[in-house]
């Protein structure tokens, strides 16, 4: 079949990101003699620079792994609630929801020492080997893509206005960053450059990012980050706040490891972070599915896929959280999704259907009822991830516009490296973006904003504790074959990444192998949807039942046939639902093959 670009193939080693630049960065550590871990955490340190509007130091990020003969391990990035982060706290604001910017939204932040447990643990190389590639772009400059310069402008008049450290840094002499023109960050390449020297007698490799840890936990890093969490900022609640985070919160947190949540499916096996994250919701999709499918890319195909959807994102919102011990054994299992597929019907559902695995009485909060409506600031995805890969000026249906007080999308990013010893990862870096909350000055990055996605109502499983993750819409996966581990992918898009991503599986497991392998390049290129049918993740949180976005390119007769099962379709443009990555390995031959999404035009995969 036609594709955008080929699956690439070759034996040496293969990268596939969000950005051409990272990708880039990561197949010339290959080059220099590193593994896929010491390429992956510098194509990391490259997306917080190059695509400052997805992600950032501050940010977070789920890190699925399959060392060379090894276990698969789940690497988890994503910090906690602060100890002040309480409901009683926020609830005495004057609050019902967590804001979706500012430093009220801010977790402990995670991604920094996830890379550096990554490249402490599995690489080879010295943490300025792996730094040099950001510094570099972050003090001489790169020329960004067009959607930077589209975000500031966005949120121009807040930077200006009350934002005026990120002002510094993306509006210099006024003018937003433009394509084509270099783009530099002398304030965030001045602190990487510090940091080195400050480790930089502390012994050897190892020893080096010991001390890099202490110094993000501890020393002027963690310092700076309080010292923004304490200023008044306005969010998006039209007020100014102080944020919860301490010097003790980051003191006493840490990256960590966890074995995966897996599911088995006609002889693959999926590997994904457990239920603090939505990864589940893609293996309950799976066992949702009936043994005999409706032929790929048919009506019936489409409407049972979104229909499963609904499902398993029913639950996630009833029963995934890290406030809670989840039943993520029942929730995966024979008879419970027996009974729940029966519940599928021939016409699209309208209703939030959680479960009860074990007898268990689903509760929800209030607000995850709340149907989105026009206005563009109480969308699903008014402060958070897109629902499409589009500029944030698009006036695509469904898409937001700048929420009131600065409230604009976030997305994030994604990374896969395979390299010649069979190591292999997965990472889908977020938050931390530039319009989440001020550029601390004396970093040139802002904090997080993942709180949001908790609920300030108590005892649910996503209630905003002390001490425990917020779930996030962050879904990394790794997918082995008879147990061996054969490919690594994912994509941004918030709540739309297991969507994406179940499609993406599907296509490379149902349809023809190509050139003797997987048809990544074909399943990545294939026309994608989502529906919004389900409690967004992100600040206000609303929902639109019924709801099913479609590209262009889906046939007539489908989209035809889904209207008549009842869907709400939206057919947007022709390249426009999904930013897939993905990279695998034949285990017989050792052939290593790669593939990127050509949405948006900054995707980009290599390898030889």
């Amino acid at each position: 079949m036609f594709t955008t670009r080929p699956t690439l193939q070759g034996t040496f080693g293969m990268v596939s990101s969000t950005h051409w630049l990272a990708s880039q960065s990561a197949m010339a550590v290959l080059e220099s003699g590193g593994n896929a871990y010491d390429a992956a955490v510098a194509a990391g340190f490259v997306l917080h620079v190059v695509e400052p509007h997805l992600n950032g130091p501050a940010g977070e990020v789920p890190i699925v792994l399959a060392p060379a003969g090894g276990e698969v391990r789940v690497l988890c990035g994503q910090g906690v609630a602060p100890a002040g982060a309480t409901i009683e706290h926020y609830r005495g604001l004057g609050l019902d929801l967590v804001p979706g910017t500012g430093p009220l939204a801010a977790a402990v932040p995670g991604a920094f020492d996830a890379w550096m447990l990554l490249l402490r643990d599995h690489g080879t190389k010295s943490l300025a080997d792996v730094l040099k590639y950001a510094i570099g772009y972050a003090e001489h400059g790169h020329a960004p893509v067009e959607r930077v310069g589209e975000t500031v402008e966005t949120v121009r008049g807040l930077f200006e206005e009350e934002w005026t450290s990120s002002a510094e840094v993306y509006l210099p002499g006024g003018k937003a960053p433009r394509a084509g023109e270099l783009f530099r960050n002398p304030a965030l390449a001045a602190t990487w450059k510090r940091l080195l020297t400050e480790v930089s007698g502390a012994g050897d490799r190892e020893a080096e990012i010991e001390a890099a840890r202490e110094v993000w936990r501890t020393g002027f890093i963690a310092e700076a980050l309080v010292r923004q969490a304490g200023r008044p900022t306005k969010d998006t609640s039209g007020e100014r706040h102080t944020g919860t985070l301490t010097a003790a919160d980051l003191a006493s947190w840490s990256a960590s490891y966890e074995a995966p949540a897996t599911y088995d499916w006609n002889g693959w096996t999926l590997c994904k972070a457990g239920p603090w994250s939505q990864g589940p919701v893609l293996l309950q999709q799976l066992a949702l599915l009936p043994p005999e499918l409706p032929r790929y890319g048919s009506a019936e195909y489409v409407h049972l896929l979104v229909e499963g959807c609904k499902l398993a994102m029913a639950d996630r919102e009833a029963w995934y959280g890290d406030a809670a011990e989840v039943p993520l054994d029942e929730l995966l299992s024979e008879e419970y999704n027996a009974a729940r597929r029966a519940l599928v019907g021939d016409t699209a559902s309208y209703e939030l259907r959680p479960g009860g695995p074990g007898g268990r009485v689903p509760r929800l909060s209030a607000h995850a009822r709340v149907v989105a409506t026009d206005d563009p600031g109480s969308h699903p995805m008014g402060a958070g991830e897109p629902t499409v890969a589009k500029s944030p000026l698009s006036p695509v249906p469904g898409e937001p516009d700048v929420a009131a007080h600065g409230g604009t999308r976030g997305d994030t990013c994604h990374l896969d490296v395979v390299d010649r010893w069979g190591n292999m990862v997965a990472a889908t870096p977020s938050g931390g973006w530039l319009q989440s909350n001020p550029v601390v000055p004396e970093l040139g990055f802002p904090l997080g904003t993942r709180l949001q996605m908790t609920w300030l109502d108590e005892g649910l499983p996503n209630s905003l504790t002390p001490g425990r993750r917020p779930r996030t819409t962050l879904t990394p996966s790794l997918a082995l074959r008879d147990g061996v581990p054969v490919m690594a992918f994912g994509t941004p898009g918030g709540d739309q990444q297991d969507q994406w991503q179940l499609h993406f599986f599907l296509a490379v497991a149902l349809r023809p192998r190509v050139r003797g392998g997987l048809d990544l390049q074909g399943a990545v290129d294939a026309p994608n949807w989502h529906n919004d049918g389900f409690p967004g993740s992100f600040y206000p949180r609303g929902m639109r039942p019924g709801s099913v976005t479609v590209e262009s390119r889906t046939p007539a007769e489908v989209v035809a046939e889904l209207r008549r099962r009842g869907h709400d379709v939206t057919v947007g443009d022709a390249w426009s639902e999904g930013r897939l990555c993905a990279v695998a390995r034949d285990p017989e031959t050792g052939v290593l093959s790669a593939a990127a999404n050509p949405r948006g035009m900054q995707g980009y995969a290599v390898g030889r």
